[in-house]
């Protein structure tokens, strides 16, 4: 079992969410939070679906993503906004829809967008537009003397190969520019800049990050099931992950706890994952 599995499991702690006890569970981090975040995505959802989403999913989610464009035709958008914020979740507007806004030369009407509806949480990105880096870190600095900025590294383009080295560099770069977080591009299909056309994660790339990124600076994009696994393997029960839809958030929990056939085993001890029944 891997040691930094082993540390997060109290035989003795039930969760604060939890109907009942089970041993050899892992211990969840509790909102306010710095690690163990999930980003879900909103891509259009209605006043009644957030009420309903927030009535099971609210001690669960930490960021509310509306994603790409969606802000700019949604309905009762002020009203969405402060049904999350209400629950204690950071609302903020896609990362393309930052990049809309950059590439007509409106950055200050996007502010004036940020203040109308009373965000204190913005993405910046450019996954879409070609944007010095420099540049983006000013950005990136500027927003943060007033914002909790979440910034994004990668491509949303197939085929863009980029080396882990400059990876890392834009990374750490934009961490000291001002982000709270760096997000892991994969986009709402999980198929490119960490994954390979086919969903699988570019292992070597991830692992060479985490070599130089620390785990709790960065948000995984993990729209999948098979990649959401893959990191809580790999990382625990109490990574970062994102662009997790509505309907995903409690399965992505019992996954984080080991309660689904994927990570089953992933935080048992050896003599129970060896014995027969």
């Amino acid at each position: 079992m891997d040691l930094n599995k082993i540390s997060e499991v109290d035989t003795n702690m039930h969760q604060e969410y939890s109907n009942y006890h089970l041993p050899f569970i892992p211990q969840r981090t509790l909102k306010p939070r710095q690690k163990g975040i999930n980003m879900m995505m909103d891509k259009g959802l209605s006043l009644r679906q957030i009420e309903d989403f927030l009535s099971t999913s609210a001690d669960f989610t930490d960021l509310v993503k509306l994603g790409f464009g969606t802000s700019y035709v949604s309905k009762n958008l002020k009203e969405k906004i402060n049904l999350y914020r209400k629950s204690g979740i950071k609302v903020y507007l896609g990362g393309t829809l930052f990049e809309a806004f950059i590439v007509r030369g409106m950055f200050e009407d996007y502010l004036r967008l940020l203040d109308e509806y009373k965000l204190d949480t913005v993405e910046v990105s450019d996954g879409s537009i070609i944007l010095n880096h420099d540049l983006k870190c000013e950005y990136i600095n500027r927003l943060s003397k007033n914002y909790t900025v979440v910034s994004e590294v990668g491509s949303k383009e197939e085929g863009i190969i980029i080396a882990p080295g400059k990876w890392i560099k834009l990374m750490n770069t934009e961490l000291q520019a001002g982000s709270w977080k760096v997000i892991a591009e994969a986009r709402e299909s999980g198929t490119v800049g960490i994954y390979r056309s086919s969903g699988h994660a570019h292992t070597l790339l991830v692992n060479r990050i985490l070599t130089k990124v620390k785990q709790e600076d960065i948000i995984w994009e993990t729209p999948q099931k098979s990649q959401q696994a893959w990191f809580i393997k790999l990382l625990g029960s109490n990574v970062n992950l994102g662009n997790i839809s509505h309907e995903e958030v409690i399965p992505l929990e019992t996954l984080r706890l080991g309660l689904r056939g994927d990570t089953f085993f992933s935080f048992l001890p050896e003599d129970l994952k060896n014995k027969e029944f």
